[in-house]
């Protein structure tokens, strides 16, 4: 039991699982997240993210036989209230008839803190998520993102152990999504709270995390660095899901090749197939090729515009395809 009690594990999960009638929410999964991390849990709708998140929080019980660690102690079985953590909710949930100062002082109220402790400790908060000015206004009266960050003032307020957010951002529009993500990072990394987001969104996943939790139909496929994960999937299910990929036609079977692995020629090369241009996306920088194999397959690459065959795409016109690295299982 030691083990456990390592001031390097934030959270231990041993062997948890829960299912809902005959059905396998999450299927005996075990994960560590190291103190002070920031980890993303990854994956499909209904593979178990947000379950796993609930039963961290303490909103859902596991089966028997799994345990949930925080902070070296066995939290399984204990209420929320104490389990010490911050829970964020993909809606915001705030207080419509209380302001921000008050909305952020409710967890320290319900906790009996003084009231000058209490005014000292908001306007920390006030500080932190950049709303200085704003602590008499009504949620109403805030923006989005302005309310996400109130959420989540309110979550740190009472010194959480461990901050849990489920899809905190799906419901703000993608500008505000990327100015969050950025805000957050930051945040985390002058708070240092033991973290783990909940999202389906690969590219906030690779933003945010430190680590990244790919699961599956409740189980894990891979935990990895966003670079890990990218560039060596452990299976066909992460190759798919993160980053985009194409099917690369092999006598062998099938390959598996990243549309910025690919290679465009004029003439044939060893190991090229031929292709018909069907469409051209332009996205600033980069070229988005749309291409057809002659057995009527698609493939997709990614080129650079300062690229020499870029200049020469146009729809229509014929290549040759050849992978630069590929992946197989």
């Amino acid at each position: 039991m030691e083990d456990f009690l390592s001031s390097a594990v934030g959270i231990r999960i041993n062997a948890v699982s829960k299912t809902f009638g005959d059905q396998i929410a999450v299927d005996r999964l075990s994960l560590d997240v190291a103190t002070g991390s920031l980890v993303a849990l990854l994956g499909p709708s209904g593979c178990g993210k947000s379950t796993l998140l609930r039963m961290i929080a303490g909103l859902e019980s596991p089966d028997p036989g799994g345990h949930i660690y925080i902070n070296g102690e066995d939290a399984t079985r204990r209420s929320v209230q104490d389990r010490h953590v911050g829970f964020v909710f993909q809606h915001f949930a705030l207080f419509k008839h209380r302001t921000v100062r008050q909305n952020i002082a409710f967890g320290l109220e319900l906790r009996r803190w003084s009231k000058p402790a209490i005014r000292r400790r908001v306007e920390e908060l006030l500080d932190l998520v950049k709303l200085q000015d704003y602590g008499d206004r009504y949620p109403s009266q805030l923006s989005g993102g302005q309310r996400q960050r109130v959420s989540l003032a309110r979550a740190l307020a009472v010194q959480p152990k461990v901050l849990l957010l489920d899809e905190p951002f799906s419901a703000l529009d993608a500008k505000v999504r990327k100015e969050l993500r950025h805000w957050l990072r930051n945040l985390h990394e002058e708070m240092q709270v033991t973290t783990v987001i909940v999202t389906h969104d690969q590219e906030e996943a690779m933003e945010v995390a430190d680590s990244i939790v790919v699961i599956n139909k409740g189980r894990i496929e891979q935990v990895g660095t966003a670079a890990e994960i990218y560039d060596r999937p452990a299976s066909p299910f992460v190759m798919n899901f993160v980053g985009e990929v194409n099917r690369f036609p092999n006598g062998d079977g099938e390959l598996f090749v990243r549309p910025h692995e690919l290679e465009l020629h004029q003439e044939p090369t060893e190991g090229s197939v031929p292709a018909v241009v069907h469409r051209i996306t332009h996205l600033g920088k980069e070229l988005v090729a749309e291409l057809r194999l002659v057995n009527g397959e698609q493939l997709s690459a990614h080129l650079s515009r300062d690229q020499q065959v870029a200049e020469k795409l146009v729809r229509g016109s014929r290549l040759y395809v050849l992978p630069r690295h590929t992946h197989h299982f």
